[in-house]
């Protein structure tokens, strides 16, 4: 008989409930991933139990309230509200989404949230972004030109040069996108993901930029590009109605055109 064992920490158990006070009329059920590197424990599921009329309509409303009023320990990133900077990424209700744009009332059951998958925890809901960042970086998302810009003005583009760039200069970096594309769940160290890439096509596309050859030649890779399998998971989820696949499909289309 085979014995399988889980990789440490991989087990999630049943963690503290709290309930809701007295006399709450509209109380609904989150369930919150919960884990501390203070520790040796597995993660847990704390299930908090809370009174709708006391907080705003929005998950991230939820999860400041039992932060100020129900559990001081719970750890996750938060900023703006606004869905500008993509702090409050996480998985909500089985989707990656900003916390801060997710209706409570979208959710029929019981909220469940938990951090970016396929990603380090850091603690409870933060995830660690390190390698995301650093395959950012990777491709030199910022604009590269020999050209010396203008003394007196600044590098001018058509409308039509610049309406090349829409749908994807939006893009907040929250990777919700990445981490729910399940080639980039499998070679994570060597596909750079849709958000990378998004923001590598957004200066391959930019007129301003005199290094299109060289972004591509970087890109021409069997894992960095081509190991999107064009699931589309990073379209369907992102928060921002963003289509990193079309831009993935550009580049392809781009690399094949300079070949011909």
């Amino acid at each position: 008989m085979v014995e399988l064992t889980l990789p440490r920490n991989s087990k999630v158990g049943k963690g503290r409930t709290f309930k809701a006070p007295a006399g709450a009329k509209r109380v609904k059920e989150f369930r919150v991933y919960r884990w501390t590197p203070d520790d040796d424990a597995n993660p847990v599921i704390d299930t908090y139990e809370l009174d709708l009329d006391r907080m705003g309509p929005m998950v991230l409303d939820a999860l400041i309230y039992i932060k100020n009023e129900v559990d001081q320990t719970l750890t996750f990133r938060r900023s703006c509200r606004e869905g500008i900077c993509g702090s409050c990424a996480m998985n909500i209700d089985g989707g990656n989404t900003l916390a801060c744009l997710k209706p409570i009332a979208e959710v029929k059951k019981a909220v469940s949230i938990y951090p970016l998958p396929h990603m380090p925890v850091v603690k409870d809901l933060v995830p660690d972004l390190t390698a995301a960042y650093a395959q950012l970086r990777s491709v030199e998302p910022w604009l590269k030109s020999d050209t010396p810009a203008p003394p007196d003005g600044e590098r001018l583009q058509s409308r039509e040069e610049r309406a090349k760039l829409d749908g994807m200069w939006e893009c907040i970096l929250c990777f919700c996108c990445t981490t729910s594309c399940p080639s980039y769940w499998w070679n994570g160290d060597k596909y750079l993901g849709p958000a990378t890439l998004l923001a590598a096509y957004r200066w391959i596309a930019d007129s301003r930029d005199e290094y299109t050859g060289e972004r591509l030649d970087a890109l021409e890779d069997p894992f960095k590009l081509y190991a999107c399998r064009t699931i589309m998971n990073c379209t369907q989820t992102c928060p921002k109605g963003l289509n990193p696949a079309e831009a993935i499909g550009k580049i392809k289309q781009l690399q094949i055109e300079r070949k011909g």
